[in-house]
């Protein structure tokens, strides 16, 4: 594999398990803080294993496909992040059919870090095509 590739992938992995720790623990401190009484559908970390799950695979594409010299990657970044789209609303889905009372917490618990990694996965895809290969 080309040692740019496993340079760039080990670099985001260890940026994005730092940032998903530390995202993580704010949350879950905001949470435990000020949403004492609210049952939530989604545990916590769920939400966060398929952010930091969906994340990396979006990632490692667009860094393979960059890594074997294709340098337009912005159709394959968009229709990632379509794919990405799909799996949140598939993720959200059993929460949507069901009968739960309060929803609208829980769609804010797994909206909020969505566009936080959104935010992340587009900061770390534009640093390293800033840099000449």
């Amino acid at each position: 594999m080309n040692e740019q590739f496993r340079k760039r992938q080990i670099s985001f992995l260890l940026q994005i398990t730092a940032f998903s720790l530390l995202l993580f623990g704010i949350h879950w401190y905001l949470l435990s803080y000020f949403a004492t009484d609210i049952l939530f559908f989604f545990p916590l970390w769920q939400i966060y294993m398929f952010h930091f799950g969906v994340t990396t695979i979006l990632y490692s594409v667009i860094n393979y496909q960059y890594s074997i010299g294709k340098t337009e990657i912005f159709n394959i970044f968009m229709v990632v992040t379509f794919l990405k789209m799909i799996l949140s609303i598939l993720f959200l889905l059993p929460l949507l059919l069901s009968d739960f009372e309060k929803k609208q917490p829980d769609v804010f618990n797994f909206f909020i870090p969505y566009f936080l990694y959104l935010f992340f996965e587009v900061y770390s895809v534009t640093q390293f095509l800033q840099k000449k290969p």
